[in-house]
Formats: C-alpha cells, sequence, structure tokens
C-alpha cells in the first residue's frame, strides 16, 4: 500500500497558499484530510475543487477545544496556521503571538493527547534574522528582527522540548520563499500586482539589493511529505528553499522579460521598505538534500511563468498586453 494510503492527516492553514496545496499533494497521494482553517487569511476558494473530498473544519487554534478536537484521531499533523504577515506582526505582535505561540502549544499539547504519529511544523526563514553569514544552514544563530520571526522561534522550541520531554514526533520545516499558483501577497505577488495596475511605472521597495530564495510551492509540499515520512527527520529544523537566491532587481528584471515589458516599464526603487524586512535569505539546503532527499524541481523562470499563466486564467489579469 503506498505510505498515505487512507491515512488520517489534518492540515491546520489548509485553506492557505502553501496549506492547500499541500491538501492537493495528499489527496493525490490517497490520504483522508481534515483542514482546519479560521479563514482569517485563508479562503475556501482554494479548496473549493476539492470540497467534496475533504473535512473542513472552521475555527481557530487560539481555541484549546477546536484544536483537540481536530486532532483527534489524527495520524499526521502538519501544522501551517499562523499569522504569517510581518508587517502585520510588527502592528500587532499580540495577535500574532496568539496565532502563532499559543496556537501552536494547543496543536503539540493535542498531537500528543491524540498520540499523533508524527507533527510537522511550518516553520519560517524569519527564525534567523539578518544572517550573520550565508548561505545560511540550520545551525546559524536563530536571532530574528520580527515579532512573527520570534513567534516561530518559539513554536519551533515548544515543538522540539515536547519532542525531548514527552516524545512527540516532531520536525520543523524552516521555509524560506515559497511562491506559485494561489499565491496572494508578499513580493512575487505584489510585483505582479503593481504591474497589472499599472504596466508603465513600477515601485519597488527598497534598493534592489535584497536578496531572497524562491521555492515553488509544489517543490515545497515535497518537502513536507517527506518530511512525514522520514525516521531521520524526527527531532530535526530543516531548510527548505530552492537554494539559488536572486536579488531582488534581478527579479524585477525577469518579470518584466516573462510579461513582455522590457523597456516599456520604468523600476523606481524606493531606498526603505517595512520594518522587521530581513534584508538576505539565501539558505543552504544541504541537509534537506541528505535527510530527505529533497531537490528543487520547479526553475524559478518556470514557476512564475506558471503564476503568470494563473493570474490571467483565473483573474483574468493582462499586465496592459492583449495577450
Amino acid at each position: 500500500m503506498p505510505p498515505w494510503e487512507g491515512k488520517r492527516v489534518l492540515v491546520t492553514g489548509g485553506a492557505g497558499f502553501i496549506g492547500s496545496h499541500l491538501v492537493d499533494a495528499l489527496l493525490a497521494e490517497g490520504a483522508r484530510v481534515t483542514v482546519l482553517d479560521n479563514l482569517h487569511s485563508g479562503q475556501r476558494a482554494n479548496l473549493r475543487h476539492v470540497a467534496d473530498r475533504i473535512a473542513f473544519v472552521e475555527g481557530d487554534v487560539r481555541d484549546e477545544e477546536t484544536v483537540a478536537g481536530a486532532v483527534r484521531g489524527q495520524e499526521v499533523v502538519f501544522h501551517l496556521a499562523a499569522n504569517a504577515d510581518v508587517p502585520q506582526s510588527v502592528k500587532d505582535p499580540r495577535y500574532d503571538f496568539e496565532s502563532n505561540v499559543v496556537g501552536s502549544y494547543h496543536v503539540w499539547r493535542a498531537c500528543l493527547a491524540a498520540g499523533v504519529g508524527r507533527a510537522v511544523f511550518a516553520s519560517s526563514a524569519a527564525v534567523y534574522g539578518e544572517p550573520r553569514y550565508r548561505p545560511i544552514d540550520e545551525e546559524h544563530p536563530l536571532r530574528p528582527i520580527s515579532p512573527y520571526g520570534a513567534a516561530k522561534v518559539a513554536g519551533e522550541a515548544l515543538g522540539f522540548a515536547y519532542h525531548r520531554t514527552y516524545g512527540l514526533p516532531f520536525t520543523a520545516l524552516r521555509i524560506f520563499n515559497s511562491y506559485g499558483e494561489r499565491l496572494s501577497r508578499y513580493v512575487i505577488f505584489d510585483l505582479l500586482a503593481k504591474l497589472e495596475r499599472s504596466p508603465d511605472v513600477l515601485e519597488v521597495l527598497g534598493d534592489g539589493r535584497q536578496v531572497r530564495d524562491y521555492c515553488h510551492v509544489a517543490d515545497t509540499c515535497r518537502a513536507f511529505l517527506a518530511a512525514a515520512q522520514c525516521q531521520a527527520a524526527l527531532g530535526e529544523a530543516i531548510n527548505v528553499a530552492g537554494g539559488a537566491p536572486i536579488t531582488i532587481a534581478e527579479l524585477v528584471a525577469l518579470l518584466l522579460r516573462l510579461l513582455h515589458l522590457e523597456g516599456r516599464t520604468q523600476v523606481r526603487y524606493t531606498g526603505t521598505s517595512w520594518q522587521g524586512d530581513i534584508q538576505v535569505l539565501h539558505a543552504d539546503t544541504s541537509k534537506a538534500q541528505r535527510l530527505l532527499g529533497f531537490r528543487p524541481q520547479v526553475p524559478l523562470a518556470d514557476g512564475i511563468s506558471r503564476l503568470i499563466a494563473w493570474l490571467r486564467r483565473e483573474r483574468g489579469w493582462t499586465f496592459g498586453l492583449s495577450s
């Protein structure tokens, strides 16, 4: 029998961007999927195509009883529910703490009580803060510069403590920059949205020298599935990224080329970014390769082309062009 066939799996935050793709991947493998989501940032539309194949619980990980009920009877739990908005975490750190720290505590406690066979946490590269060296490996000091990053450190720390103290089968994946279809925020989407509104002028935050390490969401989901089946990943934090860093200026040039806007769009850099924005993200992914056999399969240009095609098809975006 395939490893996921008939397996009972909970995805918290399963109506979100990465979460909904993970639901798709699990269903394709034959899993029986339950989604827990409060629809604060997730969208039912992300799951409309599989609505009759999943169990959906509308609820918040901040509510302990709701979490316990959703976790009960599950064999694997992927915990992706979070406030993943860094600027919002700066504006409202209390909400961020309650969602990302208290919520994670509820999930780990429920997993332990239910005897879940594996708990996989969607952590973040934000735990590292500004790098002291790069590429950033998992031994890099954790020095977050935003409440969101600090909350992810705490969520990890609780999971690892429950693993070491109580035997919770726990793994944390430190996600760098995931992108792809259904994306509704973050740098790539924001740039594309600006180009849709005004293809002649593009305002870009910062100076263009910021570095990001993009990984297509399909590859990110492959890492989640691999981590849940890997004994060597128990008790480990593992970077998940594309391993091919790109500056924002290079990303802008790529977007303009793919949209056939070269020579038309005037690019203006603001020189400053938002508070809590990490300037350089470049992952060492050798641990993911060694433990999970993980190597990204979707090149950045191909992945962005797929996202652009999705935006044209699903949202009718034209980027100022007739086709």
